[in-house]
């Protein structure tokens, strides 16, 4: 296989949209699978299937019929999460806390009125916040409550891990952080902070924003890096066997650490973003490289994370690719 055009960042280990559309998405994602991981009811099932923790599922608004049902769920929940299930990048996702009698109460405390929940709801019925064409459904579940360890990390909103699983095994990991600037949201693209985790440790090593360097959050001013990730183990172990699971080669993972739950899947991502190589400052040409020469992946969770740990070490795979071939 041959990795792209021959170019500066190639040369120090970048993957580039076009190398990962399609020398590792169009190779390795047969599109029959799309559906599991661009439905996020349909990866909720699966992921139950597999034994992963998810968020408990409230309830699903298919037609404009339905959106009386918020109100019914709004009397026997206090707070819960409305997203489009085919939704992409944090669009149209809301996090209510609480009802009134004119309406639903947002994270910074302001009342939104039914009438604009509904409309609201409706806009995503048409698809408006979705991946491709066509209606899409509403879910509404579970709010995740962070873990404590992010009290000072966090800003209105619940962080969650990044990682990019290839063939089963881990290869790049970060922390995405809300800020007041992504209103609460960890996207990015919206002002979100990313953290780069070393996959060992579970420990962040450097903070970007906007693609900018920083050292401290922007909202609370305490240091991103040299953060030890909670439950860093489980998060390797529900990022491998769900990556493993789905029968897609190259995904993406979001798991958020909740204080109730612990590493608890949020969604799956077929077409993972390429920022996590800023965050971690870090190609990853030379971590998926050594993966993709392997002629079989084992099976068991610990067997491919050990190889996570040793491809991240820059160790070469030449025993794991022996002990795969007998197995």
């Amino acid at each position: 296989m041959k990795f792209g055009p021959f170019s500066k960042l190639a040369k120090a280990g970048v993957l580039g949209i076009n190398s990962r559309n399609l020398d590792f998405i169009a190779a390795y994602n047969p599109r029959r699978f799309y559906p599991l991981v661009d439905d996020k009811v349909i990866t909720k099932k699966l992921a139950i299937e597999a034994g992963v923790t998810v968020p408990e599922l409230y309830g699903v608004i298919r037609y404009g019929g339905e959106v009386h049902l918020i109100e019914e769920i709004a009397q026997k929940r206090k707070s819960f999460v409305v997203k489009p299930s085919r939704g992409s990048g944090g669009g149209g996702i809301m996090v209510f806390n609480g009802a009134a009698k004119t309406g639903l109460r947002r994270m910074n405390g302001q009342i939104m009125p039914w009438s604009d929940i509904k409309y609201h709801l409706n806009n995503m019925l048409s698809g408006m916040f979705s991946m491709g064409d066509g209606s899409d459904q509403v879910m509404i579940e579970e709010r995740l409550v962070p873990h404590s360890a992010f009290s000072k990390l966090a800003f209105g909103g619940v962080p969650d891990v990044r990682v990019i699983v290839f063939r089963g095994v881990p290869v790049m990991a970060m922390l995405r952080l809300p800020t007041a600037e992504s209103d609460g949201k960890a996207n990015l693209h919206q002002g979100g902070v990313g953290a780069g985790i070393d996959l060992i440790t579970g420990v962040t090593t450097r903070g970007v924003q906007h693609n900018d360097a920083i050292d401290l959050h922007p909202d609370f001013e305490t240091p991103v890096r040299d953060f030890q990730v909670p439950g860093w183990p489980e998060i390797l172990e529900l990022a491998s066997r769900l990556g493993h699971h789905v029968g897609l080669g190259y995904v993406g993972v979001d798991i958020v650490i909740c204080e109730h739950k612990g590493p608890t899947l949020l969604e799956l991502n077929a077409r993972p973003g390429i920022a996590i190589q800023t965050a971690n400052l870090r190609g990853l040409r030379p971590l998926l490289e050594p993966i993709h020469a392997l002629q079989k992946v084992p099976e068991d969770v610990e067997q491919r994370i050990a190889i996570a740990k040793a491809n991240w070490n820059g160790e070469p795979l030449d025993t794991f690719a022996e002990a795969t071939e007998t197995a």
